[in-house]
């Protein structure tokens, strides 16, 4: 722990000049073992034909092994405060640039777009905990992007990379699933930051589909039914869809649905797989308009 040491001391003498103090409502937590960005730079590809988008860079860390990698760097960063940091941290790397923002606010394809021209679009970062799910689903929404490699809580990273049937799969592992290839790189232990955080963290790769051998015909169908798969966890599925569309159904119209996807009714939803979901999802959207027009 030697290199943590001194990073940790590294850290602090820098906060320090800056007079700058933590804030626990904003998640921050600084790494401070330089092998760590090393690594996450290293294994997520990037290289001088890359753009790169990193939410909250914090001290930069991980935003100066990036300028030194990428072709193009833009660090978005909520806590006005840091910027000083970061502006001496960063001084010589002149194709990375601070914005200060709320990345949930800001037109995330418009500034790709602008800061961005003629790079592959990738995102890179260590990603402040209280904001990970809405942030991971803005970036990916985008649509602009084409790997997402963050260090997010160990706790998500198993949501994240779950498998059909399995405790830590949900609603946003499909949703995570149906966009992307999702993989763990490597965990990262609470002594590499300051301060030190009650949990684990771990690094996602997650490459961004192309296309799908199977889509859905009614996106917003699609998620509609991947929830209320999910909004009750002990239900069967056929329970748990009666909740959502009963209004609209009768059980036993439901029951027929799930039977002529080749699904057990008795089954639950975190046994269904994306594909799954997708023919569900379609016979549903099918039977719907069908009742419409009966």
């Amino acid at each position: 722990m030697i290199d943590a040491d001194r990073g940790a001391k590294a850290v602090r003498d820098l906060i320090n000049e800056n007079g700058f103090k933590f804030t626990k409502s904003l998640g921050q937590n600084f790494l401070i073992d330089a092998s760590i960005p090393e690594k996450i730079v290293m294994l997520s590809g990037i290289d001088e034909s890359c753009g790169v988008l990193e939410v909250g860079p914090g001290i930069g860390a991980l935003t100066t092994e990036l300028g030194r990698a990428a072709g193009r760097v833009v660090a978005v960063e909520l806590d006005r405060r840091l910027l000083p940091v970061l502006h001496e941290k960063l001084k010589g790397h002149a194709n990375v640039s601070v914005i200060q923002g709320d990345i949930l606010k800001l037109d995330v394809k418009e500034l790709v777009d602008t800061e961005m021209p003629g790079l592959s679009r990738h995102v890179c970062a260590n990603l402040p905990y209280n904001i990970t799910t809405p942030t991971l689903t803005a970036l990916i929404d985008s649509g602009v992007f084409e790997t997402v490699t963050v260090m997010v809580q160990r706790e998500v990273a198993r949501r994240i990379c779950a498998k059909p049937g399995s405790p830590d799969y949900g609603s946003f592992t499909v949703y995570i699933d149906y966009h992307a290839e999702p993989e763990t790189l490597f965990d990262v232990p609470p002594e590499c930051f300051m301060p030190r955080p009650k949990v684990h963290s771990s690094v996602v790769s997650m490459v961004l589909r192309k296309e799908r051998r199977l889509c859905p015909d009614d996106e917003k169908m699609f998620f509609r039914v991947v929830r209320a798969s999910f909004a009750q966890r002990r239900k069967t599925l056929a329970n748990s869809l009666c909740s959502s569309f009963g209004n609209i159904m009768k059980k036993d119209v439901i029951e027929d649905i799930i039977r002529n996807c080749g699904l057990d009714t008795r089954a639950r939803g975190e046994t269904l797989g994306v594909d799954e979901f997708i023919v569900l999802s379609n016979c549903f959207k099918e039977a719907i308009k069908t009742s419409k027009t009966d």
